[in-house]
């Protein structure tokens, strides 16, 4: 069986997206989450270039298995190597493995880099010896090669050329524009790996949604180095996203990666929690979305089949399976829900069937708020009872001066023994106010409440066409640190909205604790 061996750059090719950015401290993080996972070859990014890597190869992550690699450029034109200050810096690195790029288009070569194309041959490999000279794994990044390889591929095979005479142990070819077809990509590899005897691999941009598709084209034409990055981060439209091709070549095509995929939506989540950015939720294998299901017919056909709706089996990627609960559920989508909840089955399918789409057309949304549902069918059945009362609220937003707004809100709430708690707090803004007058009025009856923390608050307003007086839908995401759950609010006023979301959170964690608590 063919060993593939996974390159993963989103310390440097994808620290060049829009919005990410990483501290020392953030790459290590990263580096040493992609070592647990198996990743044979970490880019960590590029010495001399900035303050974050250079604090980085000084004090570098350390690492069970994976390589750590730096990056950089060939020589400058007219420069000898050994004077050359990127590859001084990249061989005095703690990096065992060094992957420099080089021009291999001519007209990049006689436009962009303004030199002749012999120059740049020489500094091609005059770049390559030099590290290797140094005791490095070069990996040489074949930059823009299939749009040089189609313009010139006699220049663009010599380029290739003098990095493997200069000994070279990968040619890893790029497409930096992001612009070929799979079926290209498949015929320059399998030209490529008929011409030399090195080691090929792959570097594939988005920019026509295809990186996935042209690094598993590769793959199969040969290559067994796959360059991209956890959940596809990069510049412009990003680069490959190696959570989807991971899982690709090992559960599809049965490749050997050496690697678990059974931690792959971990490692996708944990990563983009460092990165402080929100995953798409329909990320193929690993987002929230990818094993979700929506239409009465599917659910019902999976109830019988999971195979009938689903290419894998969810847990084999470390995902999970979603029962969308909807206007448009059946009484299969329900049944099958109340299984994910731990809820009993029970007669009364129609009925909740009947209530959740009463309340889809009002604005309300299941779909995504999976602790309102459960309270709903729990009170429908009885099985919950109203623990507290909300006597009423005021909310007061004064203008202290240079055109900043004060915010502060007054609670009342009674417990079912008739005990009456009055407070107030101040808050960022009106629903920020709320949030924490009601927990500290509910803390006092229910101490659970002191570890509940809101972390997302979203607004969707439902009729654009009335304007201010719009119904709109709120949706909030509290945790209490080990668990997350997701409540929704409908109004025609933002903030009644935002309390009817805020009040099911609360009575959801109250719920759960004593539930804990009887078992």
């Amino acid at each position: 069986m063919r060993e593939i061996y996974i390159y993963d750059t989103s310390l440097r090719d994808g620290a060049q997206g829009n919005g990410i950015s990483f501290s020392a401290d953030d790459k290590k993080e990263v580096a040493r989450r992609l070592d647990a996972f198996g990743i044979p070859y970490i880019e960590g990014g590029w010495p001399g270039s900035n303050p974050v890597d250079d604090r980085l190869f000084e004090d570098p992550p350390k690492l069970s298995a994976a390589k750590l690699s730096a990056f950089g450029s060939t020589r400058r034109p007219g420069t000898d190597a050994s004077d050359d200050a990127n590859l001084k810096a990249l061989t005095a690195s703690s990096a065992p493995v060094c992957t420099i790029f080089g021009k291999t288009w001519d007209f990049h070569v006689t436009d962009a880099l303004q030199t002749t194309l012999e120059e740049n041959l020489d500094m091609i490999s005059d770049s390559v010896r030099f590290l290797k000279d140094a005791g490095k794994e070069v990996v040489f990044d074949a930059e823009h090669f299939f749009d040089g390889y189609y313009a010139n591929r006699e220049y663009a095979m010599a380029c290739l050329g003098a990095a493997v005479e200069a000994g070279a142990d990968w040619l890893v070819l790029c497409d930096t524009n992001g612009g070929s077809l799979p079926g290209r990509i498949s015929e320059v590899v399998e030209d490529v790996l008929l011409t030399y005897g090195t080691p090929v691999g792959i570097h594939a941009h988005n920019d026509c949604g295809l990186a996935v598709a042209n690094s598993v084209a590769a793959v199969e034409a040969g290559a067994t180095m796959v360059q991209g990055t956890v959940n596809g981060i990069g510049e412009r439209c990003g680069n490959a996203d190696l959570c989807s091709v991971m899982p690709i070549l090992a559960l599809k095509l049965g490749m050997d990666l050496g690697m678990d995929m059974g931690g792959l939506t971990d490692l996708s989540a944990g990563i983009a929690e460092v990165e402080n950015v929100i995953r798409p939720n329909g990320l193929p294998f690993v987002g929230e979305d990818a094993f979700a299901h929506k239409g009465g017919m599917h659910v019902s056909a999976l109830s019988k089949d999971t195979r009938t709706y689903e290419h894998i089996d969810p847990s084999s990627v470390g995902n999970r399976r979603r029962i969308l609960v909807s206007d448009m559920a059946g009484r299969a989508s329900v049944t099958e829900k109340l299984k994910e909840l731990g809820i009993e089955e029970s007669d009364d399918s129609k009925q909740i069937v009947d209530r959740v789409k009463s309340l889809e057309s009002e604005g309300y949304q299941f779909e995504g708020a999976d602790a309102s549902f459960e309270l709903l069918v729990r009170k429908m059945r009885n099985e919950i009872r109203p623990v507290f009362h909300l006597c009423g609220f005021r909310l007061f937003i004064d203008s202290v001066g240079d055109g900043r707004l004060t915010s502060e809100a007054s609670i009342k709430v009674s417990d079912l023994g008739g005990k009456t708690e009055h407070t107030a707090a101040d808050g960022n803004g009106p629903v920020d106010a709320l949030d924490n007058a009601i927990r500290k009025a509910l803390s006092h009856f229910f101490p659970v409440i002191d570890g509940i923390k809101l972390t997302d608050y979203k607004v969707r307003v439902l009729d654009g066409k009335a304007a201010t007086a719009a119904t709109v839908r709120v949706l909030i995401t509290s945790t209490d640190g080990q668990h997350s759950w997701t409540t929704v609010g409908v109004s025609e006023n933002v903030i009644e909205a935002s309390l009817y979301a805020l009040l099911d959170s609360m009575e959801y964690a109250i719920y759960k604790e004593k539930e804990g608590k009887s078992q």
